[in-house]
């Protein structure tokens, strides 16, 4: 990965929590957090 891609990237996943908590006040942000937190116990249970 080229240090283009990754700013570009990088300024993507900014841009879109941006989008979110204007729109949304960070509610999508919040229910992916949740379930990102979910999955890490689930791969913690199975290890």
């Amino acid at each position: 990965m080229t240090n283009s891609i990754a700013i570009g990237l990088g300024l993507l996943i900014l841009g879109g929590l941006a989008v979110d908590g204007f729109l949304t006040g960070g509610d999508g942000f919040l229910f992916l957090a949740g379930k990102g937190l979910d999955l890490l116990e689930w791969i913690a249970f199975w290890r």
